[in-house]
Formats: structure tokens, sequence, C-alpha cells
């Protein structure tokens, strides 16, 4: 779900302040042959930029390789530098999949690197610049720094060991993400990525208002304006039996409820219990000689605050990769003491007539006015039956 993100601002990192996590001692592995000026993709060149880009492409594009100074990719800034910080090789490379391009600088001595980032951010704030270093697209890795130009590309390297690398004083990792040590005293490493426009990491302590001041159609200052609800599976068998393929397929079997596909994945995973459901079952015909059909999973649910904050972490996980849910997996509709999930857009509107609303964490969502925007039981999340243009992938 791709929405603007308010992202708070001491959780801010500045545009090259960004480095990939250092292991060990922090020193980078000797320097190898040179690359080629140009490493085409897949070809079998040596050296530690070759490596480099070997590793990031393992999470995102990293094309075409070049290492002249006049490559017009190359950043123009005042760094990565050969010579600078104990860069001994620089080098960039396309990401097609980010759109953008990524420099990469690989450090003799990795603290040495960190030292002369953090200098460097520290006089840029002497000099009058006192948000330098909150946003950073500078990732550091083992024995190479990588320069994202793109918040897709830098989102993606973070799934691996790259960790950001932040030296403003001001910069903080918000809640849920790591915080790691560097190699100099006063920064450190994160794999939150903060940008200025929102397409950055999304920041889960950001503050929202979802009675939205309490003046629009189907947003109540306080209370709600009614949940659906049920005394028990069979209830909700038949209180939902208009809107999913409930009648003929239909299983309350701990093996069958277990089941799902690469098109139908439950919104809740593992023991069921642990997420304070009571009673579980299967809608829709799971695979057999062919592919599962229109699965969704029926919940009575003992813990309703129990299940919202385990939805909200499982929504924050999937958020963290890209910035969007995925939208094989189904989306939670929760009522008084109940719940469905289901990736089906039509059959979510007809359990939106039934009174169920859908759990929504992420940071920054607001609803139009005329659909319904409550509080739910879990800070940072809200229940509404309104689904933006484009709310998952």
């Amino acid at each position: 779900m791709r929405i603007k993100r308010i992202l708070a601002t001491t959780a801010a990192l500045t545009c090259l302040a960004a480095l990939p996590a250092c292991k060990g001692d922090g020193q980078a592995a000797p320097p190898g042959a040179p690359a080629s000026s140009a490493a085409p993709a897949g070809a079998a060149a040596e050296g530690p930029l070759a490596e480099a880009q070997r590793y990031m492409r393992q999470f995102t594009g990293c094309e075409d390789l070049g290492t002249k100074p006049d490559d017009p990719r190359m950043p123009s800034g005042d760094f990565p530098k050969v010579g600078q910080w104990s860069v001994t090789e620089v080098g960039v490379c396309r990401d097609g999949r980010g759109q953008g391009d990524i420099a990469i600088a690989v450090p003799k001595d990795m603290k040495a690197f960190q030292a002369g980032y953090k200098q460097y951010v520290m006089d840029k704030i002497s000099g009058g610049d006192g948000a330098y270093g909150l946003f950073s697209n500078v990732l550091v890795g083992k024995g190479f720094v990588a320069f994202p130009t793109k918040s897709k590309s830098a989102m993606a390297l973070l799934q691996s060991d790259m960790r950001v690398l932040v030296c403003n004083p001001g910069g903080r990792a918000p809640e849920g993400y790591k915080r790691e040590k560097p190699l100099v005293e006063g920064c450190g490493l994160t794999d939150f990525f903060a940008s200025e426009d929102g397409s950055g990491s999304p920041n889960f302590e950001t503050p929202q208002d979802p009675a939205g001041g309490g003046e629009k159609p189907g947003q109540p200052k306080t209370g709600s304006l009614g949940l659906a609800r049920a005394g028990s599976i069979a209830e909700l068998r038949k209180l939902v039996g208009n809107s999913l393929d409930c009648e003929k397929h239909f299983s309350t079997d701990p093996e069958a409820v277990a089941v799902e596909s690469i098109d139908y994945q439950p919104a809740v995973k593992g023991n069921a219990l642990d997420w304070g459901i009571t009673g579980r079952a299967l809608c829709g015909q799971p695979a057999g000689a062919q592919r599962a059909v229109h699965l969704s999973w029926l919940d009575t649910v003992g813990d309703m605050k129990k299940l919202q904050t385990k939805a909200k972490a499982a929504q924050q996980a999937d958020l963290k990769d890209d910035g969007e849910l995925k939208a094989t997996v189904s989306m939670l509709l929760v009522g008084e003491n109940i719940a469905v999930e289901t990736n089906d857009p039509s059959a979510r509107f007809g359990l939106y007539q039934l009174q169920f609303l859908y759990l929504n964490c992420v940071p920054g969502f607001s609803a139009p006015s005329g659909y319904r925007l409550e509080k739910a039981q879990v800070e940072g999340c809200v229940l509404t039956n309104y689904e933006p243009e484009h709310p998952v992938r």
C-alpha cells in the first residue's frame, strides 16, 4: 500500500549518510585485482567491487558495473572518492528494479571510513547545516559501502546484513528497527532508511488520529457505530454465507484449516491460540488436482487485543520490505468477537455491509469523509471499511 508516510523528526537519517553493517573488527578484505572499467551483468569479474556487486544482486539489481571516474552515474557530491577515508576503489552500477544507480566504495580500513564520514557530518553541522546526516543513503556492508540513489534500492539492500550509518546526534531508529554499534563512537547502524519524501522505511511510532476529529460522517469521536458479532463458528459461517464460499466447502479440521496456497495465505500464522483465537475454520476449495480456489478463514476471538497486536506486528514486518502489503496475504477484518481473513475484494465488500471492519496499521492512513474509521484496540492501528485504490501489491 503506497500512501504518504509521516516520519518523526528525530528519526530522520541526509543524502549520503547510511552505511552497510560491519562485522568483526570492521577491516575490509584487502583489495584484489582492480575490476574492469565495465563488468557486464553476469560477468565473472574479480576483486572487491565485483564481490560487492555479486552480494547486492542477491537483494536488488546492480548491473553494468563501471569504475571510470568520469562515469556520468557517479555521484557529483563530495564523496565517495579514491584516497578519501581510506577508500581504495570506487564504482557504480545500475539498479533496474529500483530505477536508480548505486555507487560503491571499497575502504581499506572500515573504521577509518566511518571516522571520516562522522567528521564530515560534524563539519557540516558546525557550518550551519544541522539536519545533515538525518536523511541518508550511505549503507555499510562487509568491506564495502554502497550509496543508492533511490529509496527502493536502499530498502531492498537493508534486507541483507547491510546497515545505514547515522552520525547526526539527532538521528534515531524508531521502534521496530535494529540499532547496532558502529566502529566509531557517536554514530549508529540501523535498518531504518529515512527519506524526506516519505518513500523510505515506514515509521511505526508515527502518531495517528483514527477519530479524525470526530467531525466526519462515519468517524465517531468515541465508541463504535457497531461491529459484527457471532456466538460460535457455526453462527459465523451462517452470517458470512452470502459473502464467502462457505456453503459447499467448509472445514474445522485442524489439518484443513492449516492449508494455504501461493494465492491465498492467512493473516494468522502459526498457533492460532497465540493470536487470541478460540475457534477457526476454512472456507473455499483447498488445492487438490487443481489450484486452491477462494480460500478464506473464519475465527472466533477470545482476546481481540492480542489478535490485533499480533496482526499489527505482521503488517509491520510486511511493510518493512518495500512499504507495501502483499496481495496474496489475507486482510484481517474484525467484528466484536469474530474475525475473517480474506484477500477477495468482492468478499470484503459484502463483509463491510455486515459491519466487519479492516484492521489497518499502516502509518499515516486516513479515510475520506463518509467511510467508517474507528479506534482499534492496539495503538497505531485503525478499523475501517475504506481501502485505498492500490492497497496491496
